[in-house]
């Protein structure tokens, strides 16, 4: 889930302290309450793969120039979200601190997407497994499209190389593990797909959705 949350302030020459309300300081108590959120969420239920939900702080601006109190200030937020929560535990602020009491600010979602989850139980896991070689069955905590063909109804798992670093400093990808995966034979009834675009870089190695015809 990413959110935007404003603050909003009183535009002012910087002399003016009589007029002037800062937006930006006023996104402080936001910034607090983020790192508590996320302290809560590291201590609260765990996922056997997955582990906790989280929330951090991406991106901030705010201010025009020096000499001026700050009329707003924009941060975006990104809720990593596991399977089984629910709408309270996605973003407790809703129930706890409206608008801008607390200082939470003027809250919107402009991206969300559910979290996925298929038993290694499931009919569909099994046939990838063994059609694979029975490889390691992770959890990953990045979103993909195959949650949206999970959420459809159409049973889905992702089949793909070793690596680390996603979105990091430093990214990389098993070569050995590109050769197994290309020599691998899935056998009939299962559909293979590419991991493309809409999945927004979340996991650039390269990867496949399976899903049974």
């Amino acid at each position: 889930m990413w959110l935007e949350v404003e603050t909003v302030g009183v535009a002012a020459h910087g002399s003016r302290a009589d007029l002037g309300v800062d937006a930006i300081a006023k996104m402080g108590p936001v910034l607090t309450n983020v790192v508590e959120l996320n302290r809560r969420l590291q201590a609260g239920p765990r996922h056997p793969l997955l582990g906790t939900g989280s929330i951090h702080a991406s991106l901030i601006e705010g201010g025009q120039e020096m000499s001026t109190y700050p009329a707003r200030c924009v941060v975006k937020l990104e809720r990593r979200t596991i399977p089984g929560e629910t709408a309270t535990d996605l973003f407790p602020i809703y129930g706890e601190v409206p608008g801008e009491a607390g200082g939470w600010g003027k809250v919107q979602i402009f991206l969300e997407r559910p979290p996925s989850e298929l038993s290694p139980d499931h009919p569909a896991s099994k046939a990838v497994a063994q059609a694979a070689g029975n490889p390691e069955q992770i959890g990953v905590p990045y979103w993909m499209d195959m949650a949206l063909m999970n959420e459809a109804g159409i049973p889905t798992v992702c089949f793909g190389p070793k690596g680390e670093g996603e979105h990091a400093d430093v990214e990389w990808v098993d070569l050995a593990s590109v050769d197994v995966e290309r020599g691998q034979r899935l056998g009939p009834g299962l559909r293979v797909s590419p991991v493309g675009a809409a999945d927004r870089g979340v996991s650039r190695h390269p990867a496949y959705f399976l899903a049974p015809v």
